[in-house]
C-alpha cells in the first residue's frame, strides 16, 4: 500500500529524516511515536504528499509520487488521502455539512452527490442532528469527528492523522480512537498515526518508534 524508500529531508543544515526505509499493508493502523522533533510529523507530511522528500521515493499503490506533476499530484492527493490534524481545521463559515463537502466539490462531485455521501457519514458518526451547525456550535469532539468526515469523504484507501486527538479530553480522545478501528472495520482504510498518546499507539496494529530522523523500533 505505502512503500518508502531511503527518504532523506533537510531544512536548511538540520538532516530531519535521514534514509527512513518503511512499508504499510493495506488496511493496516500503524502508529508513529518518539520525541518531538524526532521527523514523525515530516515523514507522515512527505507520505502525504504535502513536502516533497530531498531524496528517495515514496510509492502509494504502486504509483511513484515524485514522477507525477503538480496538477496530478494534487490530484492524486485528492482522491486517494485524507488528512486529520490535530486541529480540525474547519471552516468557520460554513456548517458541518458544507466543511465535509469540501474536498468532494475540489474532485467535481455534485453538491447532490457530494451532501447525499456527507450525510451517509455523518450517520454513521452519530452527527446528523447536528449537519447544520458551524463549528462554534460543536463540541470539540464533535468538531474533530466532522473533521474525520471531511477526510472520509472521496472514500480514500488512506488516512494520515497527525496528533488526531492531541486537543481533546480524555472520553472524547477515546471516543476518537475507537472510531479510527470502527472505520477500519467498516470500510478497511489504512491508517498511519503520529501520536504522543500511548493508548492510541498501543491499540495499532504496529508501533514504530522515531527519534533523531530514524526509525529505531
Amino acid at each position: 500500500m505505502i512503500k518508502v524508500k531511503q527518504v532523506h529531508k533537510h531544512y536548511g543544515p538540520l538532516h530531519v529524516l535521514k534514509g527512513i526505509d518503511l512499508e504499510i499493508k493495506k488496511s493496516e493502523v500503524v502508529a508513529i511515536v518518539g520525541a518531538s522533533g524526532a521527523g514523525k510529523t515530516t515523514l507522515l507530511q512527505i507520505m502525504g504528499t504535502l513536502t516533497d522528500a530531498d531524496q528517495g521515493t515514496v510509492l502509494i499503490d504502486g504509483t511513484e509520487l515524485q514522477k507525477l506533476s503538480s496538477s496530478r499530484l494534487a490530484a492524486f492527493r485528492n482522491q486517494h488521502l485524507g488528512f486529520i490534524f490535530q486541529f480540525h481545521h474547519l471552516l468557520p463559515e460554513f456548517t458541518a455539512l458544507e466543511n465535509i463537502c469540501m474536498p468532494a466539490f475540489i474532485r467535481g462531485t455534485s453538491r447532490k452527490d457530494a451532501e447525499k455521501k456527507a450525510m451517509e457519514i455523518l450517520s454513521f458518526l452519530k452527527l446528523t442532528a447536528r449537519s447544520n451547525h458551524k463549528p462554534a456550535a460543536l463540541s470539540g469532539g464533535e468538531q474533530q469527528r466532522v473533521a474525520v468526515a471531511r477526510a472520509l469523504i472521496n472514500n480514500p484507501g488512506i488516512i494520515l492523522a497527525d496528533e488526531p486527538s492531541g486537543n481533546l479530553d480524555s472520553a472524547n480522545a477515546k471516543e476518537l480512537h475507537e472510531l479510527f478501528f470502527s472505520l477500519r472495520r467498516e470500510f478497511h482504510h489504512t491508517f498511519v498515526i503520529v501520536t504522543h498518546n500511548e493508548e492510541l499507539a498501543g491499540m495499532a496494529d504496529r508501533k514504530l518508534s522515531m527519534k533523531d530522523g530514524n526509525i529505531v523500533a
